[in-house]
This record gives structure tokens, sequence and C-alpha cells, in this order.
């Protein structure tokens, strides 16, 4: 496994360079890495007393380099999934406070509000709602049709999830609808980024499988959909990030204070991060969006990446071999995938996939979910429809449109209903 974390490492730091500080007991660095963006700065945190100990080390960081909080307290971040409302509670604190630079210590929910929070207070003048920031590239636009910038930005992550930190993605919640809506655009990547993996103990056992298995998400539709140009260089970040995962998970949850395991999540699901940077998630993620009232992100992307695996099959088949070794190895998968191609090969890896789940006590059909209903369903094939997700569906390996989403999308949620893949209907592809 050593090997496999040197590579990781490696790879991370051609990502990010000096941007970016990683590793085990690193959290004493905020201060020095805070000082380059400004002299006086918000500290936003996510709620929990397990943060105390952190918060206290950052706050004697940022003194020993003198940066001075504004206000002299800590603000609360957002609540799970990012709500709006949490986005313009922030956008008011960055107001009336005006820090030359915004930390933020929390999951990917907190530092997703704050980005969209950052953007607000930075543009509200020419644009104060958040929806026309939803979309690839929007607040690019606005920053330079304006002339204006976005306040710097340090995160300090402490969840092995969803790789906010490193990343141009902010998922921001309408709790009235139930749904996930995305800013994608590289302005509101953060300036600098920390994460001590040793943080990551704290997580539960479920939030620790939710975000391994988000971070397996990002690294698998992101190689799905790799173009002969971006092959190359997306297998090398994805296949490890998923290894990392599935050789480690299972045993970081047997023991959840093994610091080896817990670097291990931490890089696998920092190169998740480094996949949606080099490329774009796809099915599962835009599905997801629509389950967020029923099951948290990485669940739900868990459970449905087994039904798109089958639904993309005949056009990855060069993905699916390798992927596939890796469940195999793991003893996730039995078949002999030597002898499989196309839809076969499929159901093979997303059998593989669906034992993982089973291990880890993860649900493996949308009717596991307590209070899922076939509202959900059309919920997300309205959703896949919307202009401002779009880039989901023309992401996928096999792109679709918003008059192909009925005929294909719907088969695949009927599937994942019910848990079979039978119902699935591949596409004739050229």
């Amino acid at each position: 496994m050593e090997t496999q974390k040197q590579k990781a490492c490696e790879l991370l730091k051609k990502f990010k360079g000096d941007t970016y500080v990683f590793g085990l007991d690193v959290l004493d660095k905020v201060g020095a890495e805070a000082v380059k963006l400004g002299k006086t700065a918000m500290l936003i945190t996510s709620t929990g007393d397990w943060l105390e100990d952190a918060v206290n080390k950052i706050q004697t960081s940022l003194n020993k380099h003198g940066v001075r909080l504004v206000p002299e307290r800590v603000v609360p971040g957002a609540a799970p999934n990012a709500p709006r409302e949490d986005v313009f509670r922030l956008e008011t604190y960055l107001l009336h406070f005006q820090p030359e630079v915004v930390i933020v210590l929390g999951g990917g929910s907190s530092i997703d509000a704050v980005k969209a929070a950052n953007v607000l207070a930075s543009l509200g003048t020419y644009e104060p709602d958040i929806d026309p920031y939803f979309g690839t590239g929007e607040v690019t636009k606005v920053l330079e049709t304006t002339g204006k910038k976005l306040r710097p930005l340090l995160a300090v992550a402490t969840a092995a999830s969803s790789g906010a930190h490193l990343t141009k993605y902010s998922n921001i919640t309408d709790l009235t609808q139930g749904q996930k809506k995305l800013i994608v655009d590289d302005a509101i990547v953060p300036d600098r980024a920390v994460f001590d993996y040793t943080l990551t103990k704290s997580m539960p056992k479920d939030f620790t499988a939710d975000g391994a298995l988000d971070g397996v998400a990002h690294c698998l539709e992101v190689f799905y959909g790799a173009t002969d140009e971006t092959f190359d260089d997306i297998k090398h970040v994805a296949l490890l990030g998923i290894e990392l995962v599935v050789t480690n998970l299972e045993k970081v949850m047997a023991d959840p204070g093994n610091d080896a395991g817990r670097e291990a999540l931490g890089l696998a699901t920092d190169l998740g991060g480094y996949a949606i940077m080099i490329g774009g998630t796809n099915g599962a993620h835009l599905t997801s969006f629509s389950l967020v009232d029923v099951t948290s992100h990485g669940r739900a992307c868990a459970l449905m990446n087994p039904y798109y695996t089958v639904f993309f099959a005949p056009s990855i088949e060069r993905q699916l071999r390798l992927v596939g070794d890796i469940y195999k190895r793991a003893g996730l998968i039995k078949a002999d995938l030597q002898t499989l191609s196309g839809r076969d090969l499929g159901l093979a890896v997303a059998e593989g996939m669906v034992e993982l789940s089973h291990r880890i006590g993860f649900p493996t059909k949308l009717t596991d979910l307590e209070g899922f209903s076939d509202e959900h369903i059309y919920r997300a094939l309205e959703a896949a429809k919307d202009p401002q997700l779009d880039m989901k569906l023309k992401n996928m390996p096999i792109p679709l449109n918003a008059k192909l989403v009925d005929e294909y999308m719907g088969p695949i949620l009927e599937a994942a209903k019910v848990g079979d893949f039978s119902l699935i209907k591949n596409m004739e592809t050229a």
C-alpha cells in the first residue's frame, strides 16, 4: 500500500503544486497558508464538539502568523447538502465583516456553501440571486463583465469525501424542492487548501463509507467518460483512487482509528477531486441530486453507479476491464472477466460494486431508501432535462439529450428501483 500512497502523493503534487498541504498532522500549517492570502480572515466552520481541538489549533496557527479573525469568533458553516439558506446567511457575514481572506473548515457541504456565498458577496451588486450562477462558467462570465474579483479562499477539509477543497464545483440544495443544482467554474476553486487526514478519524462509519464511495464515484464516472485524448491521464488518477478505496474501506470501517487506512481514504478522495478537474461526472451524480431528501450523496452515487455501468457497458469495455480487475483482485467478482464483453462485462462489474455495498451495509436499490417514492423518479427525469444540469448528460460515455431521457434513463431508474438489471435498455451505438 505504501507504493500506492507514494504514487497518489506524486499525482496530487503534480495537480496542486505548492497550493495544497496534505498528510497526517499538518493542521498547524493553516496560518502559514492563510497569511499568503491576507491579514484579516473569517473562519467559517462546520458545527460539532469534535472540531473544537481543530479550531483551537487553527486559531493558534493564525495567531502565530499574525492573521486576525473578523469577527473574533468562528462563524457556523452549512448544514448537510449546503442549503440555499446557509449560502445567503454566509453571504451576509462576508458583507458585514469584509475579511481579506475566507477560511472554511469543514466537509464538502460547508466548503460548497462558502464558495457560493463568496460569489454572491463579491458579485451581488451585479446579480444578487444564486440561480443565474448555476451551470458551467457563469461566474467567470460575470467576473469578466464586471472586472470584479472573488475573495481569496483557504479550504481546510475535515472529511474524505467530495474533494470540494480542490475543485471548481459547488453543490447547493433547494430544500423546498428537494433538488440540488451545481455551479461549475474554475473561478471558485479555493486558492489554497489544507487537509490533515487525522481529522477524518472522527468521521462516523456511515459517513466514512459515504465519503469514500463518493470518491469512487468521481473517479469511476470521469473514467467512464474519458475520451481518447484524456484516457491515459484519467486512467492513472482514477484507477488508483478506486483501488485505494476498494482495498481499504472495509479495514477502516472495522478499525476507524487506523492512521494508515485513513490516509489511504484521504488520498483516494483527493484523487477523486483531481479526476473531476480533468473530466466530469455523469449519470449517477445527476440522479443523486434528486435523492437528497432520502439519502446521502455518496450513498446515492454508490447505489446508482452499477445501473449506469450496465447501460454504458457496450461503449466502455476498455474501462470496465481495468476497473473490474480491481474488484476482482479484492474478491468482489467471481466471474472470469476475460471471457465477457459488452453488457455481460458490465453486469459482472456492476455485481462487484453491489457486493461491496452489501458488505458495508449500503442500500443497493432505491426501494431500500426510507421515504423513496415514484415521485423521486419523476423528479430525477425532469432534472435531467434542466439545461443547468445538461453538462451531466453530455459527460456520459453514451451522451443523452433531453428528448432521450425518458426512453433510456427511465428504464435505468426503474431497474434501480427494484434491483433488476434486466430492465435496463441499452442504446444502439455506431
